[in-house]
């Protein structure tokens, strides 16, 4: 556990790298591959991070400055993902959710119910977050434990549904995305997808950033585009002109650099997936397994970026919105991109219906997380990381309606706001399910034919 906990404490650039290159080992690839392919995914992962405090630094100071021009008065502080997961880490479900979740992927594989051979640990930290969560308000180390095992096995299974998605519209062939909410929020956007499909008038627009390049020319580039929004967030924070237009230029870079750092993950797992592919087809005929991936990969599209930019000022809004809500969105607003990512691609590409789905997804977050707070706080002084007489949440996780329903079921509160999710989610799930499986079929039908 000492070595777990200090490759844990590494962080994703380096923990990750480590688990490609032993795979790649294990995998027949060679040293030299494998060493090659870790190096090349951590330099990624680096500049993933760097593309990602470049938004937090200063789009993340934008969004606090527009919170307050406009009084929202919500006193409790979202802290986001870079605040919640050192929680979970340190939680007493933290590090054993590593070989929990990593045995929950053994037996699905084994018994068919999931094709996802998952090799991004750092992303446990959810499924260990709902564990503690659990923990804590049932009193059961056991429960949590529980919690994990049914977080880990939704999360493979939603690796499994937005194949279609991750293959056809992100380019991914060979690897899901199974984690954080990119993968359980999404499930939302496709029933609000078919609906729109037969709503006449709202069916016909179509806004991506290609059509928009098309119409605008030079003017409708991702850096441009990326460069208004900018200036427009600066102005809405009522930043000076100056700091304004420096703000729209980190916009355009964000828009530019990050599809540029994608690629080296991408050209790092080709020989992983390609070697995995080989010796699971081998042992297990008609696999088709793919690599269980960081969401963080589908923020190289230039869409889920631009629709980030547009949710900043829009998540703030449906905060006020969100009946009795307490929590101001702040440390998740910088990387909201991570919330409507899949989304973006069940509507392939079309920002205008991620408008409308991602309102949802970051309404139900808000309000999910607005009922949770006091257990993050809960645990917050139990793994000693938050001080006395602060009031804190997070939209990623503690806006999880997987936690929320674990955590209210097995403590038996079921009141009308479980049962509403409840259905909410269970629904969304089974309609995305049946779908999706549908469209494989039929792509599998008419490839026979």
């Amino acid at each position: 556990m000492q070595v777990i906990q200090y490759i844990v404490d590494l962080g994703p650039s380096v923990m990750i790298p480590i688990i490609i290159f032993i795979l790649g080992i294990c995998l027949r690839q060679g040293v030299g591959k494998s060493l090659r392919a870790g190096i090349s995914i951590g330099i990624g992962f680096v500049g993933i991070s760097l593309v990602i405090s470049l938004l937090t630094d200063n789009l993340g100071k934008a969004a606090e400055a527009m919170a307050k021009n406009f009084n929202l008065g919500l006193s409790v502080v979202d802290i986001g993902w870079p605040g919640t997961s050192p929680m979970a880490w340190a939680s007493a479900m933290g590090l054993i959710a590593i070989p929990i979740a990593i045995a929950v992927n053994v037996v699905m594989l084994l018994t068919r119910l999931t094709k996802v051979v998952n090799v991004d640990i750092w992303n446990i930290w959810h499924m260990a977050f709902t564990g503690a969560i659990v923990q804590i308000a049932t009193g059961s180390f056991t429960w949590g434990i529980v919690a994990i095992c049914i977080h880990a096995a939704i999360a493979y299974k939603l690796g499994d549904i937005f194949r279609p998605v991750t293959d056809n519209f992100f380019g991914l062939e060979g690897i899901s995305i199974p984690h954080g909410t990119s993968a359980y929020m999404g499930i939302f956007a496709k029933p609000i997808d078919d609906l729109i499909e037969h709503i006449p008038g709202l069916n016909k627009i179509t806004i991506t950033s290609k059509t928009v390049e098309e119409k605008f020319g030079v003017l409708g580039q991702p850096s441009i585009i990326g460069a208004i929004l900018g200036v427009i967030i600066g102005l809405l924070a009522k930043f000076p002109v100056g700091k304004s237009l420096q703000l729209g230029i980190q916009m355009a870079a964000v828009m530019v650099l990050m599809p540029v750092v994608v690629k080296f993950i991408m050209e790092g797992l080709i020989p992983i997936s390609k070697g995995a592919k080989v010796i699971m087809d081998k042992h297990f005929k008609g696999g088709n397994f793919t690599i269980g991936m960081d969401p963080a990969l589908l923020l190289g599209n230039s869409d889920v970026i631009a629709a980030g930019l547009l949710f900043v000022p829009i998540t703030l809004l449906i905060a006020i919105l969100v009946p009795g809500n307490k929590v101001l969105p702040f440390g998740d607003l910088a990387t909201i991109g991570f919330f409507i990512a899949i989304a973006t691609g069940v509507h392939k590409g079309n920002i205008f219906r991620t408008l409308i789905s991602g309102s949802v997804i970051m309404f139900i977050t808000i309000w999910i997380s607005n009922q949770m707070y006091p257990l993050e706080i809960a645990l917050g002084h139990a793994t000693n990381l938050l001080a006395k007489g602060k009031e804190v949440s997070s939209l990623d996780q503690a806006g999880s309606p997987i936690t929320y329903l674990l955590t209210k079921g097995f403590t038996g509160q079921v009141g009308l706001g479980f049962l509403v999710i409840g259905i909410l989610f269970i629904s969304a799930f089974a309609y995305t399910y049946i779908a999706y499986k549908r469209q494989r079929l039929y792509v599998t039908d008419t490839k026979t034919k």
